[in-house]
């Protein structure tokens, strides 16, 4: 029975984290090596990092010629030493293997949900604690950031050790010094992991525990709380571990550096960005996708948290998630995974009332978890049905793993109309791990229209040139590319291309078809040597456009057209 592995667990820390460690692995690992690089925000950070390692300069961050510094340093530097330790050891190809630039995200996710658990044990019972660490294992947001190369799973790592800490601190001031380890250790956990955060993405994990302080504060009418924190010597040791860093930064881009920061946040505040904008109450729609399956309980819980509002671990989650949701609803920028850093929350308050079985029993919202079901049905449908019509393939396995994804989901939820809130959401996670390895494992590797940078990259590997380097048309021009193809790649026109490829043997030129018989007469007139090295034929997501690509190849050893 699934209670029966939340039983073991909750016997003992060891159990609780090999656990989670375990559901972890089985949750993210599919995919994981081989899903291409994503556009554009994974590839446009793992090229950064690329260009970091391949000048030796740690401090210029730059996409091609552009700098980019807009994001603090700290990722690109985890990447770049994960990168580096491969090379040391004699991996080939390192510095194009994108899952090498995702092993800190992995980490970090992993990290996170041990965290959670960590948190949750300061503000509900053990059982609760594993509960929210496996709501955060097999959410779904979670579960993609974990396999991108980009800051946001480790920005949750040193939020929720961030949140932890300080919820030690706070519960001590009332009357549970049991949740201090010590009367310093809180306060540098707290510190370190805002110094994290901040090196991570700036001002986000400030703006999370800051607006939880203040609402707290403002509840208990006193700030003396904060006192726990060691705010003299916490903010020594906050500048000690971040002010070197900025300054070695600010050593090689000058005023670019605080500029870029003082462009983008603002800027995200008051209007979206780069077509990433919405309505308030875009997250709370979303929320029903990005948090499944723990999503299926939160109305169920809703009640029983409203009731214990008042109590300090309660009004503590509420001010961790509350004040800092509204602002990223106010915003005018808004992507699915910037409410990431709340979400443990959210998990911590629906595993409390389930382990303490107060969800509502009211027909209405018990029939509106169905939702919990529906959407694993509506996903396996959608993402079969892309692999059909975009790559003609089909395996046992397609349909197999959503399948009883599905099934099992049906069945928990019938166990939760029943009243068996803890195993419908066992069964919810068992269906999450399921999804991640048909849709992740199975489906997204198989769709290879989607990622024509990988197979551009397999016609230049396949020329046997050690010293190969190439231009793109205007068509297609993605982070992806340049991160495989080689950070010399630029995007040209057919003129560029013919000059390009007339420069010298191993140069590659990727064409658009429909500009191919103007590539031919004037690749003629200039008398090129070259020939055609393939046809690919993909899908510009970032763009929402299909397109054609035709790959020629310069070379002494061919003949003349």
């Amino acid at each position: 029975m699934p209670e029966a592995i939340i039983d073991a667990a909750a016997r003992s820390h060891t159990r609780a984290l090999i656990l989670l460690v375990t559901v972890a692995l089985l949750s993210f690992l599919p995919g994981f090596f081989a899903i291409p690089p994503v556009d554009r925000d994974e590839a446009t950070f793992a090229q950064s990092t690329k260009q970091m390692i391949e000048s030796g300069n740690y401090a210029d961050i730059r996409f091609r010629d552009a700098p980019r510094y807009r994001k603090p340093p700290g990722i690109y530097w985890m990447q770049a030493a994960t990168v580096l330790a491969a090379r040391a050891v004699g991996f080939r190809h390192a510095l194009t293997t994108i899952w090498l630039y995702r092993l800190p995200s992995l980490a970090g996710a992993i990290a996170a949900v041990w965290l959670t658990y960590w948190t949750a044990l300061a503000l509900v019972s053990r059982r609760a604690a594993v509960l929210a660490g496996l709501m955060m294992v097999s959410c779904a947001v979670l579960g993609i950031e974990a396999r991108l190369a980009t800051t946001d799973a480790m920005l949750l790592l040193a939020t929720v050790g961030a949140m932890g800490a300080l919820a030690r601190v706070y519960l001590s001031s009332h009357g549970r010094p049991q949740s201090a380890p010590g009367r310093w250790t809180s306060a540098a956990a707290f510190w370190t992991a805002l110094a994290a955060g901040a090196l991570l993405k700036g001002p986000v994990i400030l703006m999370v525990a800051g607006l939880c302080a203040i609402m707290l504060s403002i509840r208990d009418r006193s700030v003396k709380w904060l006192l726990g924190l060691r705010p003299v010597a916490g903010l020594v040791w906050l500048t000690t571990l971040t002010l070197p860093w900025f300054l070695f930064i600010y050593s090689q881009s000058g005023s670019a550096f605080p500029e870029a920061w003082a462009e983008d946040i603002l800027p995200k505040m008051l209007q979206g960005m780069e077509g990433h904008n919405g309505p308030p109450g875009y997250y709370l729609a979303l929320f029903w996708v990005t948090f499944w399956p723990g999503c299926a309980l939160a109305g169920l819980a809703a009640p029983a948290v409203l009731a214990a509002r008042r109590t300090p671990a309660t009004a503590f989650l509420l001010a961790w998630l509350l004040p800092s949701w509204a602002v990223f609803e106010l915003a005018g920028t808004k992507l699915p995974h910037y409410v990431l850093p709340l979400y443990p929350s959210v998990a911590m308050l629906i595993a409390g009332v389930v382990d303490a079985r107060e969800l509502s029993r009211r027909p209405w919202l018990v029939r509106g978890a169905i939702w919990g079901a529906v959407l694993p049905t509506l996903v396996g449908a959608l993402s079969i049905a892309a692999l059909i019509m975009m790559s003609h393939q089909w395996s046992p396995l397609v349909w197999l793993l959503p399948g009883v994804a599905v099934a099992i989901s049906i069945s928990g939820w019938r166990h939760l109309a029943r009243g068996g809130a803890e195993r419908a959401l066992l069964f919810g996670v068992m269906a999450a791990l399921l999804m991640s390895a048909g849709v992740f494992g199975v489906i997204v590797p198989r769709l290879r229209a989607v990622f024509p940078s990988a197979a551009l990259a397999e016609l230049l590997e396949a020329s046997g040139c050690a010293e190969r380097r190439a231009v793109t048309s205007f068509t297609f021009d993605e982070p992806s590319l340049v991160f495989l193809a080689g950070t010399e790649t630029k995007a040209t026109d057919i003129f560029g291309a013919v000059g390009f490829l007339s420069a010298g043997p191993c140069r590659f030129a990727f064409v658009d078809t429909a500009d191919a018989d103007r590539f031919a007469g004037q690749a003629a007139s200039t008398r090129l040597r070259y020939r055609p090295a393939g046809r690919i034929e993909g899908i510009n997501y970032t763009k929402a456009t299909a397109f054609s690509l035709v790959v020629y190849w310069s070379g002494a050893e061919h003949r003349a057209k």
